[in-house]
């Protein structure tokens, strides 16, 4: 029988007082454990602690346990138990449960690292979330780009010129900042320099909002 330690993680106190998700993963990996015939030497809980770090106490024992050879295996009910970062998941397997050191083995992934097949598996979906985060992120960035164009509020200040609407969802012109950004154009239009536009901006009694003089970067933006 292999020597297993099974890790339970919930991420909220809530969770970790109601203690029900807690009592679910012991009753799977119990189960699981039984019916292929591990020795579950030890169960170690990380209570109300994020899945955004490995240095996490209970799960920081459980890895040297296994460096020192107290077990041969990792059990846990779902990857996202043991980590949520595929980087960090990369790197356990590399330090952790690579051949010839410690399984690895999740009961809802069905992953047993202790054969070829299983590490396979573990490598296929660790590329697949890796995919699946960065398809979410190219979604986003085109669905804020779609919101910019359209004039719709895309989350932080909104642009010297304008406020945001009533709807909360668009933007609109500020006239009397939108009279400043015209005057930018017109002294840069006229061939004065980004420094020297900045100058005429404060003479004219033209600053930011915080009321400090703009800098030759803003007027950049401002100018186009």
């Amino acid at each position: 029988m292999t020597r297993t330690i099974a890790y339970l993680r919930v991420s909220t106190d809530k969770q970790a007082d109601r203690g029900v998700s807690l009592e679910a993963q012991r009753a799977k990996v119990a189960a699981y454990a039984e019916l292929y015939d591990l020795e579950l030497c030890e169960v170690i809980i990380d209570a109300g602690e994020s899945a955004k770090s490995l240095d996490r106490p209970g799960l920081q024992r459980a890895l040297a346990m296994l460096k020192k050879g107290e077990a041969e295996a990792l059990l846990v009910v779902k990857l996202d138990r043991l980590t949520r970062s595929v980087r960090d998941l990369g790197d356990l397997v590399e330090r952790c449960f690579s051949p010839g050191k410690a399984a690895l083995l999740s009961v809802g992934e069905q992953i047993d690292t202790r054969s070829a097949g299983g590490r396979l598996v573990l490598n296929v979906l660790a590329s697949v979330s890796q995919w699946e985060r960065e398809a979410i992120g190219e979604r986003t960035a085109t669905a804020m780009q779609h919101k910019a164009a359209c004039s719709e509020y895309t989350g932080g200040a909104a642009p010297y010129g304008y406020r945001l609407a009533p709807d909360g969802e668009h933007v609109e012109e500020v006239a009397e900042e939108q009279a400043v950004l015209a005057a930018a154009r017109e002294l840069r239009a006229s061939g004065l320099s980004l420094r020297a536009v900045a100058v005429e901006l404060a003479r004219l009694g033209h600053n930011g909002r915080t009321g400090r003089a703009f800098g030759p970067k803003q007027v950049r933006a401002m100018a186009g």
